[in-house]
């Protein structure tokens, strides 16, 4: 996939999560009023630059039906981001490997993270393993994963909008703000923030 995204013309930048510290979140609600996270780690040098990205790539393997812990606590100490629905206007995709199948609800379940952090979803690529690091039908996969990386950059420099997800877009966006609004007490950051977009 990020062969595709360079054939196309894109920039890649890879962060592990397995090389990053990213430790849980631990709800104290500091990055509601201050717009930071108080956990002293990778998180928020990531968050910045997901900020700064046009498009970007989750990739998990299937962990027990999910994505991995490392992932999901990225996802966790995100609240902020979703809140303020602060993706949108970008553009995300995700790729998912298992050693068994049922790649699909966890391929969708990070497609909803794409969106409810404001950004539109490209799509998804997943597959179970054949044996060791090796895929069914490897070669129309890894055409696909480059297409799908293509496909990325595409929409990115095309501004493309996918309609089907306007609808849950615009109303998850309403409903973050009338929650931040709801808590403007106490998340002081983000209704700040909500007031700029208006």
């Amino acid at each position: 996939m990020l062969t595709g995204v360079q054939q196309a013309g894109g920039e890649v930048e890879l962060v592990s999560l397995a090389e990053s510290k990213v430790q849980p979140c631990v709800s104290c609600y500091a990055c509601h009023k201050t717009g930071t996270c108080v956990l002293k780690d990778d998180f928020e040098e990531i968050s910045a630059k997901l900020h700064a990205c046009d498009g970007f790539i989750f990739a998990s393997p299937n962990y027990i039906h999910s994505v991995t812990a490392q992932l999901k606590a990225l996802f966790d100490r995100s609240a902020c981001i979703i809140h303020c629905v602060a993706l949108a206007g970008k553009y995300g995709a995700v790729v998912e490997t298992s050693g068994g199948g049922e790649d699909a609800d966890v391929l969708k379940y990070m497609e909803h993270v794409v969106n409810i952090l404001g950004a539109q979803s490209v799509g998804g690529i997943g597959s179970p393993v054949a044996g060791c690091r090796l895929f069914p039908d490897e070669e129309k996969l890894f055409d696909q994963a480059r297409e799908l990386g293509a496909e990325l950059c595409r929409s990115i420099q095309e501004k493309r909008r996918f309609p089907e997800q306007d609808d849950f877009l615009n109303a998850f966006s309403v409903r973050m703000k009338r929650l931040v609004e709801f808590q403007q007490k106490e998340w002081t950051y983000e209704y700040e923030y909500w007031q700029t977009k208006e």
